[in-house]
């Protein structure tokens, strides 16, 4: 079955500097995918593209069945979008708000009015439905104007940073209803600057750097790219840490992940990537407690995606993000 966003070879230039650079994508009907990458990447730009606000320099998008440059009104009433900043009437109710947008997708008032009370139920709004929207939160602005991009339940639907800057409790409440949206069959585009976001949410993950895709799977397949498991050992006397070392060292898969052994003499910490869970665990704690080396701590742990973004990309997360086409000049 074709995906419900597909994306083919897109290049988009902002005069020398390429931002996107043969971007390709597929997104299956009714499901989530995740779009990382540091700023400036072209996460932005690849939203632009596929929801008609952009037109790329060359490649092919076809979304909701459409294809994007040559039927951009069709695209536009299939699709939803969310961007980085909330896009509302400050001097109009969240009401007003909602059913502004619905009368402009040609919804009969009654219409409009019901499904504008039906989001802001939704969207935990109802009590502030006829406040004026520049009396909002900054989180309250965000949910309003996510329930705007859905006034007309769209197939598809593009959200480019939706939780930035909200608080955890208003992060938890969207992520609640983005999982409600893909249940109930919408399709989903996600871009974030929250690596634990995409790993909560995406079914499948796109690292974007410099303009490309250069790794796209599940969450559990780019974490086992940088090695898998890794024990991390902590030792209580400095003067044991070649020791420890040495030991563990048995134990390290050469050749993949981060390579063999690495020692943080400053914290006392050794680490080796491994295969083996628990069980080797408890062999290493056996084989330390034999050579007579006390430890503060020892775990097994498995890669994060910062690990996965680290490893694919060169770069850590950034804590903000900026547009691509601004980063681009």
């Amino acid at each position: 079955m074709p995906g419900a966003i597909q994306a083919e070879g897109l290049v988009k230039t902002f005069g020398d500097v390429k931002a996107l650079d043969g971007v390709d994508l597929e997104v299956p009907q009714g499901t989530v995918l995740g779009l990382l990458g540091p700023n400036g990447a072209g996460k932005t730009t690849t939203v632009r593209c596929l929801t008609t606000l952009l037109r790329p320099d060359s490649g092919r998008a076809v979304v909701a069945g459409i294809d994007v440059l040559k039927h951009p009104d069709a695209v536009r009433r299939s699709i939803g979008l969310s961007g980085q900043f909330a896009a509302v009437d400050e001097y109009l109710t969240g009401r007003e708000n909602l059913q502004m947008v619905g009368q402009l997708y040609q919804m009969r008032a009654k219409a409009a009015r019901a499904r504008a009370d039906e989001l802001l139920e939704q969207f935990h709004l109802a009590d502030a439905a006829d406040r004026t929207a520049k009396t909002y939160s900054g989180g309250m602005r965000r949910r309003l104007d996510l329930a705007a991009a859905l006034v007309v339940s769209p197939p598809v639907m593009f959200m480019d940073e939706p939780t930035t800057g909200l608080d955890p409790r208003n992060r938890q409440q969207l992520w609640d209803v983005i999982k409600d949206l893909v249940s109930g069959g919408t399709t989903l585009l996600l871009t974030t600057q929250y690596l634990e976001e995409a790993d909560h949410l995406a079914h499948d993950i796109a690292v974007v750097d410099q303009g490309k895709v250069i790794a796209q799977g599940t969450s559990d397949q780019l974490k086992a790219r940088t090695g898998g498991e890794r024990v991390e050992v902590v030792v209580h006397d400095r003067e044991h840490i070649r020791t420890a070392a040495a030991l563990l060292d048995k134990y390290s898969l050469r050749g993949i992940g981060q390579g063999d052994t690495t020692v943080e003499e400053h914290m006392r910490k050794i680490t080796t990537p491994v295969s083996g869970g628990a069980k080797l665990l408890a062999e290493i704690i056996r084989e330390l407690d034999a050579e007579g080396i006390e430890i503060d701590d020892i775990g097994l742990r498995r890669p994060t995606l910062d690990d996965v973004f680290l490893s694919l990309t060169g770069h850590v997360a950034e804590s903000a993000q900026s547009d691509d086409e601004e980063a681009a000049k």
